[in-house]
């Protein structure tokens, strides 16, 4: 049978201030939800959801799919779309108080470790826009809840929950499986080992390998495209990356949390009470090395961090006031990096910390002036034009906002609109032609280039788009289909 001892007794969970504190967050959330607009990436993921597939060649599934649930139930506007970033950064919240209580923390720590979660500059980030990262924060943080419930009880059947979890995280990201390899390297080089041994870990990998088993297939089935997705970020930003690694440990959470979570490191390294989740200190540790080695971007480390940071809750329950002070400050900073609290015309000020703020910026405007360039084209020759955009965001802007204008669907070879894609070779007219200001040299594969227009967000936003060029052309050097393979780049 599997062991079922138990450890460390836990405390009540503290439902009621911990969900007030989840609920006071949705609210906020909420009401700022529409107050920009759409990212380029939740663009993005509204078109690929009218695609459905078993993967993209940058993600896997899930994703688009909630993407496109929320905004069917909700409404299709940034705040029908986000309903479901709210659910998911609230259900941040609850569950690293839940990580609290199994390190043994009381009302008093789970409380404050949802408060610090609720005020964390990314967290909050990720909970305001639908993005990859918002759900696996909470993938991540299940399975880390999961696993340290296993180690707390020795109860091995665990395993197929934590398999369960690992599956689902890997239809969001594959990413999870750096979590996986981090945690089980701590495990076995710091113990308890036992929980490693029987069939039921065996089982609980069938399941992983089971859930994740379409998105694999189609992955593998298509050459696997997110290994040369993964590669170009490595190559285009590991340096940067590897330079950040550690400052963006430090703004992530809070520079105020950070004695919290060193604290809660040292605390689930020495306290011999917490020996049997001493793994969670090395494996953040062998996480960041993963990372740092790979030139992965440094949020991949966060979850664990809030683990730590869970468990230096616990420690700091007992002198609160220093830490809920750091939370007020810390709420007031998050305000304004995190949400839309600024008008668009002062996002220059927070831009060096989040551009994802100014990427919320512009896009119905970006249609507008495509939509003057394109009445220009003749009447006549507009069944045989194409519009051709640079990269994913400006073709999910004219895709939603394209219809009312007039406009046809948008052309793109980046990411998975290359898939979508190519036009018809029958479309041989005009190309009205989107891209950065600085990237020239996409004309070289058409003829007859003249620029007919600018993008202007109206509101100064320096962001990627701004005085992104409109260029007509008289046509392709190539067929279509000839073309397109040169056309596809993945970032």
């Amino acid at each position: 049978m599997a062991g079922t001892h138990v450890r460390a007794e836990v405390a009540r969970f503290a439902a009621a201030p911990v969900l007030g504190v989840a609920v006071v967050l949705a609210a906020i959330l909420t009401a700022l939800s529409d107050r920009y607009g759409f990212h380029r990436d939740e663009l993005y993921f509204l078109v690929a959801g009218h695609h459905p597939a078993w993967g993209y060649v940058d993600q896997p599934p899930l994703t688009p799919l909630v993407a496109r649930l929320s905004t069917a139930v909700f409404g299709d506007t940034p705040a029908g779309l986000r309903v479901v970033a709210t659910l998911a950064c609230a259900a941040t919240v609850v569950i690293v108080a839940t990580v609290a209580r199994e390190l043994s923390g009381g009302r008093a720590a789970q409380v404050l470790a949802a408060a610090c979660t609720a005020v964390s500059g990314f967290i909050v980030a990720v909970g305001h826009m639908v993005s990859t990262a918002t759900f696996d924060v909470v993938a991540w943080l299940v399975l880390c809840l999961l696993v340290l419930r296993l180690l707390r009880t020795g109860d091995r059947r665990l395993w197929i929950a934590v398999g369960a979890a690992v599956g689902v995280g890997m239809e969001n990201k594959y990413l999870v499986a750096l979590l996986v390899v981090a945690l089980l390297a701590a495990l076995i080089a710091t113990g308890p080992r036992h929980v490693l041994r029987g069939w039921w870990p065996t089982a609980g990998a069938a399941v992983a390998l089971a859930v994740a088993l379409p998105g694999l297939l189609w992955q593998g089935a298509h050459d696997w495209p997110q290994l040369t997705v993964a590669g170009g970020i490595s190559t285009d930003e590991g340096a940067e990356n590897r330079v950040l690694f550690v400052p963006q440990q430090i703004v992530y959470l809070s520079p105020v949390f950070v004695p919290a979570w060193i604290a809660g490191g040292l605390r689930l390294w020495r306290d011999p009470a917490l020996r049997w989740a001493r793994a969670f200190a090395p494996a953040y540790l062998v996480l960041a090395v993963l990372v740092v080695a790979s030139g992965g971007k440094p949020y991949y480390c966060l979850p664990i961090l809030l683990v730590l940071l869970a468990a230096g809750c616990v420690t700091a329950a007992d002198r609160p006031r220093r830490m809920w002070s750091g939370v007020a400050v810390t709420a007031v900073i998050t305000s304004f990096i995190s949400l839309p609290v600024l008008p668009p015309q002062a996002l220059a000020v927070t831009a060096a910390i989040n551009k994802e703020q100014g990427e919320q910026i512009g896009w119905p405007e970006l249609a507008d002036a495509v939509a003057d360039a394109w009445s220009d084209i003749p009447a006549g020759a507009r069944d045989r034009a194409v519009i051709l955009t640079q990269n994913y965001g400006e073709a999910g802007a004219l895709d939603h906002f394209g219809p009312r204008l007039g406009l046809p669907a948008p052309y793109s070879a980046h990411m998975s609109f290359a898939d979508w894609g190519p036009p018809p070779d029958s479309a041989d007219g005009p190309v009205l032609l989107i891209r950065q200001e600085q990237a020239e040299g996409l004309e070289r594969h058409f003829t007859g280039c003249r620029p007919v227009g600018r993008v202007d967000n109206g509101q100064d936003v320096d962001n990627e788009e701004q005085h992104a060029a409109i260029v007509l052309c008289t046509g392709t050097t190539e067929p279509w289909s000839t073309l397109w393979p040169s056309l596809r780049h993945y970032y």
